[in-house]
């Protein structure tokens, strides 16, 4: 029987979180901090934790945090590098020239592409980007906002090349010793268990997925079409049928095969290759072109500070005398993040590379303060150094300029330092949380919380299991964040219930992608981009309705592969 005191203690800094971010609206660079001062405070009075134990937990939280930041830098510095130098409008206008209808466009650039730019670079980065190009194509800036944050959702629990799932499970679960030994029992180490977690991830995002394109036409027609009525969408069925299968077949192979690092990325190009493919051999067009209401008709709430049809996307758009500059061609354009997948597979599949960049330039720091706790910074293996490689490639194929590459730098530095301090501290609390049991040779925090849900939900908790993965992102802003913050505790509810811990930790995943259709920051970096700051609780309530469908349906599966389907599984 869990102890009220110690599970309320235990909760203080989630509590924390919740209310300083969702209460107050404070920014996780605010709220995080604070929420380690509590999680220090509840791991002293509540666990006895000693100085040297919350000091070690903390400086193995920034090094795990290091980890997430330098994959992020390194994909957000390629996403600018290419806004720089024109691939994005390239790309763009690409997109726009197969069709004008803006039901083929919210497929094409939110399901498939907003895919592509999730799977790259993750953290947010598809809305920011894939919203100001529909502006630009002539979208509502509010339309804009709402289809792009919805589209990309198969892709998020794979995102920035599977750092939701490598750093947020892998390097989590590797110093938790209850998970590590039940591991060692079953003959599996953490990188194949997580493996296995991915691909029933995968599995659930497969088939509730089947809708989301969809989804994503009908919210624009219905609320932003001038008829307001499903009833458009319903003549692009086919096209967001296809262009699902096109995504999720090499999406769940990947997963299943390859691990967590590849699916959204290569889902993303095949769905992108097929889908475009179709189309220009002409299958799948509506029989009638759709568009919005004149401009005229709009509500004001639907455009801000930036008109559509304005294209600003990339500096240097014009030349020194005054001229166009050249569009730059479709494979050009495209050619730096395939020189990411190219990498990223040979260095995972290439064993001679894979061991010599494994075993060069690591950083580690072992026993850390004496508490045997082991922190490492692969310098060379994380997928940083990979879009660093393509950054500076991409410096001579695009002919870039100093003025340029300072000016990607400059954007890359501003968007990244926000979350240096949120995820430094979001990490070392949740660390903190983590060690406190093995401080002390008692159950951690995270168990004691298991344990006291468990015995509240019981049987019926799998069900649940994606909507608490979904807080976390809607707290965090991030899917490696609810991984971080919910992992070891939804191993712990399923270990308490007796059901799979790779079924619920596959929910959890996918929980924490539902969370990012909600989750604050990212709504109003959204809105900042197409000039409509102040609608976040217009956009916030348009999201809840794809939120609840695929965490219900995410839960409903749950249930079945839990109890029916796979009980037998780890």
């Amino acid at each position: 029987m869990v102890n009220a005191t110690d599970a309320l203690i235990a909760l203080l800094p989630l509590i924390t979180i919740a209310y300083l971010m969702v209460g107050r609206y404070w920014p996780a660079t605010r709220a995080m901090p604070v929420a380690w001062v509590v999680a220090i405070g509840a791991g002293v009075l509540g666990w006895g934790m000693t100085p040297q134990w919350i000091i070690a937990s903390t400086i193995n939280g920034f090094i795990t945090a290091s980890n997430i930041l330098y994959i992020v830098f390194g994909a957000i510095l390629l996403l600018y590098t290419l806004k720089q130098t024109g691939a994005f409008d390239a790309i763009n206008n690409g997109f726009a020239s197969i069709s004008e209808d803006r039901r083929v466009q919210v497929v094409l650039l939110v399901f498939l592409m907003g895919s592509f730019i999730e799977a790259a670079a993750g953290f947010g980065t598809p809305a920011a980007i894939v919203g100001p190009l529909l502006v630009g194509l002539g979208f509502p800036p509010l339309a804009a906002v709402v289809v792009a944050l919805t589209g990309n959702l198969m892709a998020i629990t794979f995102g920035a090349v599977g750092t939701p799932l490598i750093i947020g499970m892998i390097d989590i679960f590797d110093d938790v010793p209850v998970i590590t030994n039940a591991l060692d029992a079953q003959g599996m180490g953490v990188e194949q268990w997580v493996s296995e977690i991915a691909v029933f991830a995968a599995m659930n995002h497969v088939v509730v997925g089947i809708l989301l394109p969809f989804i994503g036409v009908a919210m624009m027609t219905r609320f932003f079409g001038e008829e307001r009525s499903i009833r458009p969408a319903l003549a692009v069925l086919p096209l967001t049928l296809f262009a699902w299968a096109s995504f999720s077949v090499p999406y769940f192979l990947t997963a299943y095969f390859l691990g967590p690092v590849f699916p959204g990325l290569v889902g993303a190009m095949v769905g992108l290759l097929l889908t475009v493919s179709a189309l220009k051999a002409g299958f799948f067009h509506p029989d009638e072109e759709w568009d919005f209401a004149p401009q005229t008709e709009w509500p004001d709430h639907w455009v801000g500070d930036i008109q559509p049809g304005e294209t600003s996307q990339r500096g240097g758009a014009v030349a020194a005398d005054g001229g166009a500059v050249q569009q730059m061609s479709l494979w050009k354009a495209w050619t730096p993040y395939v020189l990411v997948a190219a990498l990223l597979v040979v260095t995972r599949v290439f064993d001679p590379l894979t061991s010599f960049l494994t075993s060069n330039l690591v950083f580690e720091y072992a026993d850390i303060w004496g508490t045997g706790l082991t922190g490492d910074f692969q310098l060379l293996y994380l997928p940083g150094a990979v879009f660093l490689v393509v950054h500076l490639a991409t410096i001579g194929l695009h002919d870039m300029d100093a003025k340029q590459v300072k000016a990607t730098w400059a954007e890359t530095v501003e968007k990244v330092t926000p979350a240096v301090i949120a995820l430094l501290f979001a990490v070392a609390t949740v660390q903190i949380m983590l060690q406190s049991g093995n401080a002390t040779g008692t159950d951690s925090m995270l168990i004691v919380l298991s344990e006291g849900m468990a015995g509240i939900a019981g049987g019926v908790y799998p069900f649940f299991a994606a909507f608490v993965g979904a807080f976390g992102a809607f707290l965090a802003g991030s899917n490696t964040v609810s991984d971080i913050l919910f992992g070891t505790f939804q191993y712990g509810v399923a270990d308490q219930i007796g059901t799979p811990k790779t079924v619920m930790l596959g929910a959890q995943a996918v929980g924490g992608a539902i969370g990012n259709l909600i989750a604050v920051h990212n709504v109003v970096a959204a809105l900042a981009v197409v000039g409509l700051v102040g609608e976040e609780g217009r956009v916030i309530r348009l999201e809840l309705i794809p939120l609840l469908y695929y965490g219900t349906a995410t839960g409903v599966l749950t249930l079945l592969f839990s109890y029916v389907l796979f009980p037998g599984v780890f």
